[in-house]
This record gives C-alpha cells, structure tokens and sequence, in this order.
C-alpha cells in the first residue's frame, strides 16, 4: 500500500516534515510512506493557467495523488489556517472538481505547531477544504503543541506518545483503504 505523505511547511527543519519522517519509521511491513516534497515547485494557481494538461509541477502532482492509495498531510498553522502553498496546490489538484485527484481518496490530516494547541485550526481548515473537494477525510487526529519540544537536535521524534499518535492516525487512514488495495 502507497501512502503520500505531504507538508504543508517549506522549511527545511519543519516540525511537520519531521512528524511524516517518523511516520514513515513507524509504519508496519507493506505500508510505503512517501513523502513529497515538491510543493514548492507549485506555481500560483491562476485559472488562466488551467488548461489541460496543466503546468508540469502541476501534473505531476495530480498524476501522483492517483496513483497512491491514500494521502496523509502534517500542517502547521498560518494565521489560523492553512499555509498558502499548500492550499495552493490543492487549488490546482481540485480542477476539474468532479474528476479531481483527491475525490474519493482517503486522506488524514494531524498538525503541529510552536504553540500550546498544536495547529487545530489549520487541521480543522484542511479537512473543510479536502472535504469540500471531495476527499474521504478520516476521523485520524493529532495535535502536536510545543512541537519542537518533541525532537532532538537531530530534527528525530523523540516523543514516544506522540510516536504512539503517528501509529493510531497512521491505521484510522489505512483502515479507510479498499480492501482490495489493502491486501
């Protein structure tokens, strides 16, 4: 089973990030996390510009939500909400709406932050915004507060129940997962 991984930080050590590597660690024999990390390369989403096919970046990003079988995204929180680059690119995935990569696909969303509550807003506003685009959001919850906290000088969790978070969101969203993909 595929599952894309994908941050809604461009920073280099970004909390966020560093949550999905250790997703990656934890998750059990024939789950492959992928992270991507090719937000960044995402042009503004302008509907001039949306034709088919799309800006290359932009293709390829679609092409790659299709072929996984379920998307797993850690945000921060910007403002009480969601980071402009990644609602930008899931701008430009939600075109044609009816056909878009993410419907239909199982996603999960946890968050972090510096602060005490971890990003809820934000998570709370991707899954408005995945739902709305047609996305089965699954009930996978984390909130990781004082997030940097949680790493050592590495950038490695070093939380073990935080670690024990990464695993429960981890089976919600494989749980989500057809059957026939998952076997």
């Amino acid at each position: 089973m595929r599952v894309l991984a994908i941050s809604g930080s461009l920073r280099d050590a970004s909390n966020n990030t560093g949550l999905l590597r250790a997703l990656r660690e934890e998750a059990p024999a024939g789950i492959d996390v992928e992270l991507w990390d090719g937000l960044k390369a995402i042009p503004p989403y302008d509907a001039d510009d949306d034709v088919v096919p799309g800006p290359p970046d932009v293709e390829a990003f679609r092409e790659l939500v299709r072929d996984v079988d379920a998307v797993f995204f850690a945000t921060p929180e910007y403002n009480s909400s969601v980071p402009g680059a990644l609602k930008n690119a899931l701008d430009w995935a939600s075109r044609p709406l009816a056909t878009n990569a993410f419907r239909n696909k199982p996603v999960a969303v946890i968050s972090s932050s510096a602060g005490a509550f971890g990003g809820v807003w934000a998570a709370a506003e991707l899954r408005k915004v995945l739902g709305a685009m047609g996305s089965r959001v699954t009930e996978a919850e984390l909130s990781v507060g004082h997030a940097m906290e949680k790493f050592d000088d590495e950038g490695r969790l070093v939380d073990d129940d935080v670690r024990q978070g990464l695993r429960d969101a981890l089976a919600t969203l494989v749980a989500e997962v057809p059957s026939a993909v998952a076997a």
